[in-house]
């Protein structure tokens, strides 16, 4: 059946302390003490901070790739996963088409450029009627759901468990939260931040489109928010 709603978001997983296990890393760079004297010598969040912007503002990356998150994502269409698993770095565990059949009208969404239009949406609805039927009469004649959905589309909807380190969320955010990125992917990965940053905070400078890190834009087209990069 049809299903407007946004994607569901939450946050599963995370380490105890993040903040101090990245200062721990960029300290332990830089430090002739232990990582585990320095994780222990400080509960100072400003001064954990204020390394940590440091570091990580000179490319030094891999200090955050020791903190892995995993996040229950679930309403979204086939079409927004398969964007999203083409991103690297990540373990995914998706709802499977072919051991998991589809009974009756299967879940799908529409996009809210067709949804605005009352007979363009009422087409499409009646597509998703007749996909479904198919669907049904092909399992329903032992043809398995492995074959049968073959004739699903991509506005189908799935669910999956994605993990994934710090570093990749920062920089899935830089490109999936710019305006060029499509409508869906973008308020599943904006869900992803606001789960993250409501129990992270510090973490809100980072998980921003690219414009706002970088200070311009370096998009093809822009779309006005940062000025175009001078080249």
């Amino acid at each position: 059946m049809e299903n407007n709603n946004k994607p569901i978001v939450h946050l599963i997983a995370k380490p105890e302390n993040m903040l101090k296990t990245v200062y721990t890393a960029c300290r332990t760079c830089y430090s002739a003490d232990t990582p585990f004297e320095i994780y222990n010598s400080t509960d100072d969040k400003e001064k954990m901070l204020k390394l940590i912007e440091r570091v990580i503002s000179s490319g030094h990356y891999s200090t955050i790739e020791h903190i892995q998150v995993s996040f229950s994502i679930s309403n979204i269409s086939r079409a927004c996963s398969h964007q999203f698993v083409r991103h690297r770095h990540i373990s995914f565990s998706q709802k499977s088409q072919r051991y998991v059949k589809e009974k009756g009208q299967f879940d799908y969404l529409i996009p809210p450029t067709i949804a605005r239009d009352e007979e363009l949406k009422a087409k499409f609805e009646s597509f998703m009627d007749e996909i479904s039927r198919l669907y049904c009469e092909f399992t329903e004649a032992g043809i398995p759901a492995e074959d049968a959905r073959a004739v699903l589309p991509n506005a189908a909807a799935t669910s999956m468990v994605a993990s994934l380190n710090l570093r990749e969320l920062i920089h899935i955010a830089n490109l999936r939260l710019c305006t060029r990125a499509q409508y869906e992917i973008r308020c599943m990965v904006k869900a992803m931040c606001d789960a993250i940053i409501a129990e992270e905070p510090w973490l809100k400078p980072y998980l921003v489109p690219k414009c706002e890190r970088l200070g311009f834009c370096d998009e093809d087209k822009s779309c006005g928010r940062m000025p175009k990069r001078e080249v």
